[in-house]
């Protein structure tokens, strides 16, 4: 039986420490017999929220998550410790029975360093253990030395985590509730979170960005505005018209008109 505690494996020395977060026990039994042998201090948590919690009580040197676990999964927990500035340096490994591109993409783009396929034998996990290990030594020692950090609210982490993800799927027609799951929490508390730091709902900020993003694309490339609100996820180049007129006080064409008339004047 696995403790349900935030428990050591190990000798407390300078050896690396490693989290490992998987709600399998049969997995983490695997795990702890393959890396003890390396002489790794090792922790274990059983699901992705309790996994950030432990990373945030004793930041490890590196960590190996399960993807699909209750609760919070391995990618939405990923996105927490990569919005924490106390924590977005430390290599995460998923570990996943699905070996689908797709899914793999999803991995990197939620902040891992690798993607480690079950079933997996146990000289494969030490060995991409010790790679990252090594990795991680060296850009410590490379980088220049920074002020303590002072700890991040919740609220701050799942905000930076949730601004993240819209401005990487703004293409996409993001609900609530999507946002939501991916980072873990519910849709009530993002929807407070969003009010009491940015002032204005998680739909107006999405919007707000939207319109920010047309703008740039309207200035810089010769995209056509019907081609701007379909990338942007607009209903129609009418919505996006609308709505681009009611938040600059001109049409996207007229805006467009606007910039080239003053590059020529440059």
């Amino acid at each position: 039986m696995l403790p349900d505690r935030p428990a050591v494996f190990g000798p407390l020395s300078d050896k690396p420490h490693i989290l490992i977060v998987d709600d399998s026990v049969d997995e983490l039994r695997f795990l702890l017999d393959a890396l003890r042998s390396r002489n790794y201090r090792l922790s274990v948590a059983f699901d992705g929220q309790q996994g950030y919690q432990r990373a945030q009580a004793s930041p490890p040197d590196l960590i190996l998550m399960d993807v699909n676990m209750p609760r919070v999964d391995g990618y939405a927990s990923c996105r927490l410790l990569k919005a924490n500035p106390q924590l977005m340096h430390i290599p995460v490994l998923f570990l996943s029975a699905s070996n689908t591109v797709n899914d793999r993409l999803l991995g990197f783009s939620s902040g891992a360093v690798d993607f480690i396929c079950k079933p997996f034998a146990a000289e494969e996990v030490i060995a991409r253990v010790g790679v990252h290990l090594e990795l991680a030594l060296r850009r410590s020692n490379a980088a220049e030395p920074v002020p303590e950090l002072k700890t991040p609210e919740q609220d701050e982490v799942l905000l930076a985590a949730a601004v993240q993800i819209i401005g990487e799927q703004l293409y996409r027609p993001l609900t609530l509730a999507d946002i939501a799951s991916q980072i873990g929490t519910y849709e009530k508390k993002l929807s407070k979170i969003f009010k009491t730091h940015m002032g204005m709902t998680v739909f107006t900020y999405i919007r707000e960005q939207k319109l920010q993003n047309a703008r740039q694309l309207l200035a810089k490339t010769q995209m056509s505005v019907i081609d701007i609100a379909e990338q942007l996820g607009f209903q129609s180049a009418c919505n996006f018209t609308t709505a681009f007129k009611e938040h600059f006080s001109q049409t996207p064409s007229a805006f467009r008109q606007t910039i080239k008339l003053a590059g020529a004047h440059a």
